[in-house]
């Protein structure tokens, strides 16, 4: 069995460390039937994924991570939950998020792609 909690856990970082210096690098963790659920809106593929992240109305960003949980799913998949605060622009105050990925292995056997991606701001 696929060590679940390493895999989530290194995808999350990359992840995040990409998204916050260079968003359209993310392309390659996406498929052409990923899903990305942005605060209700939904994009199918990695164009209207990669799209949807670059056109987000921030110049800077940060995100910083307060827990990530792994659980292995079918066929060795990880689904991966993520809490943290979202530093934007010149904000103080940081926003909370909680995100989901689950991530499949790439039809050639090697790595992961995200296959899904939910992604809510937690207001109020």
């Amino acid at each position: 069995m696929t060590d679940f909690t390493s895999v989530g856990t290194q995808f999350v970082q990359h992840y995040y460390t990409t998204f916050d210096s260079n968003r359209a690098a993310l392309e390659p963790l996406y498929s052409d039937q990923s899903m990305l659920t942005f605060e209700e809106q939904q994009c199918l593929g990695r164009a209207q994924i990669i799209e949807k992240l670059k056109s987000l109305p921030f110049q800077t960003v940060k995100h910083q991570i307060v827990k990530c949980d792994c659980q292995p799913t079918v066929n060795n998949g990880v689904i991966v939950f993520v809490t943290g605060n979202l530093m934007v622009d010149q904000e103080q105050n940081p926003l909370k998020f909680a995100q989901v990925f689950h991530l499949a292995v790439n039809p050639n056997g090697q790595g992961y792609y995200c296959h899904n991606d939910l992604f809510r701001l937690n207001v109020g």
